[in-house]
């Protein structure tokens, strides 16, 4: 299994640059008497042997006094030494936040997310063995996000998915600090695998495995983002942590040979129909290369403009039945009961995979989102003009980046 990117630490770890806020207020020395003398203790004991006093409490405070820019994801840490807190408030503006104290009262953790842009205050009081006070103060501030984002996630959660469909996020802001957003993000599965996350724009970047995934293989993301700085003053929002499950369902993998002009459905590697199929001619040639499928649509209305052909230049608007769209180019596995007698015989297409209609009625009951239809024989590969999901036409060894 591979976690590309993992949770933060916890949060005095990510202080650990940072002085802490140590404060301590030390109790009167108590007299002592002996040899018709008086004399000052200090807080080893008396000299001249009267009873041994108690060290003062010491009370640190994190983040440090007068801290400015702190991640609202950070948590306030209040410790005590040398005694037990007895007291610890943290507030803004009238607006408390809560936290957790240990089990042997030493330590105190805030569990309120902070806010950003907001000035707290920190209180905090222990006593030692004795009955001696400190008290302690300080304040921080949190820092100004000029965009909070949003991670949006597909697949979403829940579903269940083909082999060849990546995990993608999309962010409604660009980041400029990849290595961050990455850092914070981590991909779990039950199935050891292999993967790594690609950037395809400063607002997108996806995750998928070196080979298709391993077919009924439980796959979690955790988005671990807020108060993340992201570059140029952006930070992960509020709703910025996300967790998503899904599950990878059965492999299936198409193999469409515009040579040959059949396509061959595999499911989990056995052959389990061969379709005669007519790909697209030497004009609008089927990209070449794994195509993932994105889209169901029962009747489909295929308008050649959505890609840039023009009607008059050749092109066609039709309603067809049973069509899977396998790329955002225009490309669909679908019914077309006009070239039957040339499918399994010649590529007369726009650039569709055509079949006879009981071939797509069936091929479109079998498919799920997230299959693959690798098509082999055509000169043009798919790329990124071709839509969203071309990931696998990139070698591995050119995936990260």
């Amino acid at each position: 299994m591979v976690a590309r990117a993992g949770r933060r630490g916890p949060g005095p770890v990510r202080w650990a640059a940072r002085l802490a806020a140590v404060v301590a207020v030390a109790a009167g020395c108590t007299g002592g008497t002996g040899g018709g003398g008086t004399g000052s203790s200090g807080a080893g004991g008396d000299r001249d042997g009267g009873q041994q006093q108690a060290a003062t409490a010491t009370v640190t405070v994190q983040p440090a006094k007068d801290a400015d820019a702190v991640s609202p994801a950070d948590p306030v840490v209040v410790t005590a030494a040398g005694g037990t807190l007895t007291g610890v408030k943290v507030s803004s503006a009238g607006r408390e936040i809560t936290g957790n104290l240990d089990t042997g009262k030493t330590k105190w953790t805030s569990k309120t997310p902070l806010a950003f842009s907001t000035r707290y205050a920190v209180s905090a009081e222990a006593t030692n063995a004795t009955g001696q006070k400190t008290t302690a103060t300080s304040a921080f501030t949190t820092a100004t996000a000029t965009k909070q984002v949003f991670p949006g996630v597909s697949p979403l959660r829940g579903t269940t998915v083909g082999v060849g469909m990546p995990i993608r996020v999309y962010f409604d802001a660009p980041v400029t600090d990849r290595k961050a957003a990455v850092q914070h993000m981590k991909v779990t599965t039950s199935v050891p695998t292999l993967g790594a996350w690609r950037w395809f724009s400063d607002s997108e970047v996806h995750w998928r495995p070196r080979g298709y995934w391993t077919g009924g293989t439980q796959v979690a993301l955790d988005t671990d983002l807020f108060g993340v700085k992201l570059g140029n003053g952006v930070y992960g929002g509020a709703n910025a942590d996300r967790h998503i499950e899904f599950t990878i369902g059965r492999s299936q993998v198409s193999i469409a040979d515009a040579r040959t002009h059949q396509m061959t459905v595999y499911v989990n590697g056995k052959p389990v129909r061969t379709l005669p199929v007519s790909m697209g001619s030497d004009k609008n040639p089927t990209k070449g290369g794994p195509h993932v499928v994105i889209d169901k649509n029962r009747v489909k209305t295929m308008d050649s403009r959505t890609f840039g052909l023009a009607l008059d230049a050749g092109g066609y608007r039709a309603k067809v039945e049973f069509a899977t769209r396998i790329s955002n180019n225009g490309e669909f596995v679908h019914s077309a009961p006009w070239s039957v007698a040339q499918q399994g015989q010649s590529n007369v297409s726009h650039g569709c995979i055509n079949l006879s209609p009981a071939n797509a009625a069936w091929f479109f009951g079998f498919s799920q989102i997230g299959d693959v239809v690798d098509v082999h024989g055509t000169p043009k590969p798919l790329g990124p003009k071709d839509g969203d999901i071309y990931d696998w036409a990139i070698p591995w060894g050119q995936w990260e980046n």
